[in-house]
């Protein structure tokens, strides 16, 4: 038993890699922000709808669920456009370093959703989290457009894993993921034609390399990535899983100077504010699980 739990953990860690490779993906495919989250999207859905097929999964929902699920896919095409366009302006490293600041973020947004009051300590890590941004930002201004994209990236996030973790209570979590691809393409597909752009030959007429990164994008990081998140909670805690993810930057910051080197080398000041807001990131969940644990002793004892 000992060998599968480890199996499990193994297979954890390789999706968490390969979220961090996603902005790898994203520095070498030369398209822009917009045209990538389309093709992302389209073809995860693609790929999704024939795993659906395969299981043989129910997929009729209400109209009323498929304007929620509508809503999510527009904030995660905004989030992928933002966190993309943030890689263009900057680079991977301020990517990642400003998508980390997402459980600041969370720290507010959450309550709203929820209906809970604000927690001292989240007020103190946010704090902290700002600090580290702060340090970035002030030590890396020739990329403030790519820092605010970063910013923004982070908020999206935080807002589609707060609405989709009320989905997960009622619905599947497969049929969730393809709704939300879907009505993002429709909406990126409006987006596009209302900017000008045509869907010609010439919006298909992409690189063999272009096209190799896509499909990978779109296959392995996106759809399986997708489906093993949701396997390997099956296995291991919720909380292991979101704490391993919260180590999405570290294994993508690192990637990122290995493969490019001569533009991701960042001021040591950089690297300060980076970690500040990871260690932070990683000890909010942290002190959220041993508060939960502790509140379910309560009651136990009680």
């Amino acid at each position: 038993m000992p060998n599968a739990k480890l199996k499990h953990y193994l297979h954890l860690h390789l999706l968490v890699f390969i979220a961090g490779f996603t902005a790898i993906l994203g520095e070498l495919i030369t398209i822009g922000s917009l045209e990538l989250v389309w093709y992302r999207m389209a073809i995860a859905g693609v790929l999704m709808f024939v795993y659906i097929k395969i299981i043989k999964l129910n997929i009729k929902i209400t109209k009323k669920a498929f304007l929620q699920f509508s809503v999510a896919g527009i904030i995660i095409a905004l989030h992928w456009i933002t966190f993309f366009e943030a890689i263009n302006q900057a680079n991977v490293s301020i990517a990642l370093a400003m998508f980390s600041s997402g459980a600041f973020f969370a720290s507010f947004i959450e309550p709203i959703f929820f209906k809970r009051r604000i927690l001292g300590y989240e007020i103190l890590f946010g704090i902290i989290v700002i600090f580290g941004v702060f340090l970035i930002t002030s030590s890396e201004m020739s990329y403030l457009n790519g820092i605010i994209l970063g910013l923004l990236s982070a908020l999206f996030s935080t807002l589609f894993a707060v609405i989709n973790g009320r989905f997960i209570e009622r619905y599947n979590a497969t049929i969730i993921s393809f709704y939300e691809f879907i009505s993002g393409v429709l909406f990126l597909t409006a987006f596009i034609l209302l900017s000008g752009t045509r869907f010609n030959a010439e919006f298909f007429k992409l690189s063999n390399s272009d096209w190799i990164y896509l499909f990978i994008l779109a296959s392995v990081c996106t759809a399986y990535a997708f489906i093993g998140a949701v396997e390997v909670m099956r296995y291991i805690s919720p909380f292991t899983v979101i704490l391993s993810y919260n180590l999405e930057p570290i294994y993508g910051i690192a990637l990122a100077l290995i493969l490019f080197p001569e533009t991701e080398k960042m001021s040591p000041q950089f690297y300060i504010g980076a970690i500040l807001v990871i260690v932070t990131v990683l000890f909010d969940a942290v002190f959220k699980n041993y508060k939960r644990r502790k509140g379910k002793t309560h009651k136990i004892t009680d």
